[in-house]
C-alpha cells in the first residue's frame, strides 16, 4: 500500500472514531448515574459491551469509506456516496449528545431512526462502487437496527 493511500485508510477510522469520541464525552458521565436509573428491557446489554462494539463498528466503517474515497473524490458517484455517508456520521455523532447529554430520549429515537435511513442508502451507495465497502456496514446497520429497538424500548418503558 503506497503511504498516500495507507494515509487515507488512517484518516477515514479517524474521522469515524471521532464520532465515537463525541458521543464518549457524553456517555462516561451518563451511563453509571441517569443511564443505569432507567427502566431497561430484558435484552438490554450490559454496558461494557457498547465500548468494544463501536470500536469494531467504527473501524470498519473506516474502511469502508477508505475503500469507496480511493476510487476517486472526483467521480460523482463517490462523491454522492461519501456525503451521504457523512451525513449517516453526523447523525450518530449528535445521537449521544441529545440522548445522554440532553437525555431526550424520544428525539434520539427520531435520530437514530432517520440514522438508519441514511446508514442504508449508504449501503446501496457504496455497494454501486465497492461491494467490499458496503458489506463492511452491515453489522452497522444490524447494531443501529437493535439500537434503534433498544432506544424504542427505553422510551416506552420510562411511560410505565
Amino acid at each position: 500500500m503506497k503511504s498516500i493511500e495507507f494515509l487515507k485508510l488512517i484518516i477515514s477510522i479517524l474521522i469515524c472514531h471521532s464520532a465515537g469520541f463525541i458521543g464518549l464525552v457524553f456517555t462516561s458521565s451518563a451511563i453509571p448515574t441517569w443511564y443505569d436509573s432507567l427502566k431497561k428491557p430484558f435484552f438490554s446489554p450490559p454496558n461494557w459491551i457498547f465500548g468494544p462494539v463501536w470500536t469494531i463498528l467504527y473501524t470498519l466503517m473506516g474502511i469502508s469509506a477508505y475503500l469507496v474515497w480511493r476510487q476517486g473524490i472526483n467521480d460523482p458517484h463517490v462523491k454522492t456516496a461519501l456525503i451521504i455517508f457523512g451525513v449517516q456520521l453526523f447523525l450518530n455523532a449528535i445521537w449521544s449528545p441529545i440522548f445522554f447529554g440532553f437525555k431526550a430520549i424520544h428525539i434520539a429515537l427520531i435520530v437514530i431512526a432517520i440514522m438508519w435511513i441514511a446508514i442504508l442508502l449508504t449501503i446501496l451507495a457504496f455497494f454501486k462502487i465497492s461491494t467490499v465497502a458496503a458489506i463492511l456496514l452491515i453489522p452497522y446497520i444490524l447494531w443501529v437496527s437493535f439500537a434503534t429497538i433498544l432506544n424504542f424500548s427505553l422510551w416506552a418503558l420510562q411511560f410505565s
